[in-house]
């Protein structure tokens, strides 16, 4: 059987008692460090709690405020994140930047950040611009065999 998650080995609720912390801490500071899985798990959650702000609805607040601990951290997810990628950012809104090596027991560390805040770490690359929009093309003029059978024009 497959999972879709990092175990992290902890049961159940520690687990998401843990990364509900971890996720309202990051909106909070909007940067933490922490191990690498740990981080991959954190910013699988916090990209579908800033995708709940960018909704906007009520019920969208219940979601989000169920998961994140804190109301002012509910609020800032619906007004400060809501705002600052609205219209320019479909997802990716956290960055992992990996860091050291932590002494005692070597695990490696990483700093987890939300992409597009005033003092971060690495600068957002800007957005690639679409390519020019062909035109579509005449079905019989995909392919050369279809260009064999094809009746002249």
């Amino acid at each position: 059987m497959v999972t879709n998650f990092r175990k992290l080995g902890r049961p159940t609720g520690h687990r998401m008692a843990m990364l509900r912390t971890m996720v309202s801490q990051l909106i909070k500071h909007e940067r933490i460090e922490t191990t690498v899985a740990k981080a991959k798990e954190v910013r699988r959650l916090a990209d579908r709690m800033v995708q709940l702000g960018k909704e906007g609805t009520e019920l969208a607040k219940k979601r989000a405020s169920s998961f994140v601990r804190g109301d002012d951290i509910v609020y800032k997810l619906f007004t400060e994140f809501a705002y600052r990628y609205n219209r320019n950012r479909v997802g990716g809104y956290t960055r992992l930047l990996r860091t050291r090596i932590r002494q005692g027991d070597a695990a490696e560390m990483a700093y987890i950040e939300f992409i597009d805040h005033a003092n971060e770490l690495k600068q957002a690359k800007p957005a690639a611009p679409q390519p020019p929009e062909r035109p579509p093309l005449d079905p019989w003029t995909k392919s050369r065999l279809s260009q064999k059978w094809a009746t002249p024009k």
